[in-house]
């Protein structure tokens, strides 16, 4: 049985994908007025990855889609990946330590899921991130995921419709699940060394697993679908939103705190290293271009 579990959340991140890329390019295609409207239409350019484990056997791969220099996106990856296999010592011994059931005696493992990061050229339109992800090993299997608003030019209006999607479709799985997600969002994307959240949170989540895979699978998806609604509007209302230099200013300032945040502490891009993916899928959450002061 778990092996068409393990398909069938593989099929449901690689549609996902596939949704949030049409919509994506549909919003460029859109932008017809305003800022950038007489750049290039962006689209996104998409190759194979591929993972070799130590031996030089197959050990999966997936999609990585970007798109560069865009009317609306900057910088934009959409990556899904399934992979498989034995875990290095350090991930291994990383999630013994977290109490992963059997990992310790048996380090085979399996992974499927999407991961999203958006830079946008205007910057009165926030940046964003969306993961979902399922695991596996032998002993557990679990999910994670959620996605959070990275505004440099904070809109109280755009948190509150961020924030109100996410919670309506988390509602259908119990009251508590968007405070529950909420919490461990502020908890997680939080910059130790900055003593500041890295943007205005989201919901997120991590070891899921109730003992209900369909449960927990259902849960997955509908941090999945509040996606786009939470976050496109929020494109086709500030895309058109004159900006100058100073505002740009700003926008590179914040999206260094960005770039310390995935580089520092985040656990997506340490686990991706260690597990020997492909180090552009796993770095495209980076920025085009940033600033420190």
């Amino acid at each position: 049985m778990m092996h068409e579990q393990k398909q069938r959340a593989a099929a449901w991140f690689r549609d996902l994908r596939d949704q949030i890329v049409e919509a994506f390019e549909a919003i460029e295609d859109r932008h017809d007025s305003g800022p950038l409207a007489d750049h290039p239409v962006g689209r996104f350019d998409v190759r194979e990855t591929n993972r070799t484990a130590d031996d030089g056997s197959d050990a999966g791969g997936g999609l990585m889609s970007v798109m560069r220099g865009g009317r609306v996106f900057e910088k934009i990856g959409v990556n899904v990946s399934e992979v498989y296999g034995t875990l290095g010592e350090a991930a291994q011994n990383s999630m013994a330590a977290r109490g992963v059931p059997g990992i310790a005696e048996n380090p085979q493992f399996w992974a499927s899921g999407i991961s999203l990061v958006a830079h946008m050229q205007n910057p009165h339109v926030p940046a964003v991130h969306m993961n979902t992800r399922m695991f596996w090993t032998p002993g557990a299997w679990w999910f994670g995921g959620g996605s959070d608003l990275n505004p440099c030019i904070e809109y109280d209006e755009d948190t509150a419709h961020f924030h109100a999607t996410q919670k309506a479709h988390l509602d259908p799985h119990g009251a508590q699940e968007y405070p529950r997600l909420k919490a461990w969002a502020d908890e997680y994307f939080y910059i130790p060394h900055r003593k500041r959240a890295r943007g205005v949170g989201g919901i997120f989540m991590d070891d899921q697993n109730s003992g209900d895979w369909e449960a927990d699978f259902s849960l997955t998806q509908d941090i999945g679908r509040a996606f786009l609604p939470a976050f496109v509007p929020l494109v086709n209302k500030r895309r058109v939103q004159a900006w100058d230099e100073a505002d740009k200013d700003v926008q590179l300032v914040h999206r260094g705190l960005y770039a310390e945040y995935n580089l520092v502490y985040d656990r997506g891009t340490k686990f991706g290293l260690a597990t020997g993916h492909d180090p552009d899928a796993v770095l495209m959450s980076l920025p085009p271009m940033a600033k420190w002061v």
